[in-house]
């Protein structure tokens, strides 16, 4: 167990880290107009989010003690071909789930 003393730090840490992060769009440089070029890079920023947060999932997930999984891969597969067929989100993810679900009801 952490000490009471030393999880405060820490969480008074990330906090001061994430006010300086927002802070220095916000603060810094919102009375300015942002560069073209900055723009361009941010608008792939929730694109890049989602599968860094699930890539993990797929290649390690914890369920399979981080072995692959078939259907986990299936899944991944089918939300990737949907959204770039479809270019719909929340197609893509209906489309992932489901074939999650029905493979690891198939294969056990």
């Amino acid at each position: 167990m952490i000490d009471t003393t030393q999880l405060w730090i820490v969480i008074i840490g990330l906090g001061l880290g994430s006010y300086l992060l927002r802070f220095a769009f916000i603060g810094l440089v919102g009375g300015r107009a942002i560069p073209e070029w900055l723009l361009r890079h941010l608008r792939y920023t929730a694109v890049a989010i989602l599968p860094a947060l699930v890539a993990p999932l797929v290649v390690w997930p914890a369920a399979t003690d981080g072995q692959p999984d078939p259907a986990r891969l299936a899944a991944a597969f089918v939300t990737l071909a949907v959204g770039m067929v479809t270019r719909n989100v929340f197609g893509a993810i209906f489309a992932g789930a489901a074939t999650l679900y029905a493979l690891l009801f198939l294969l056990g």
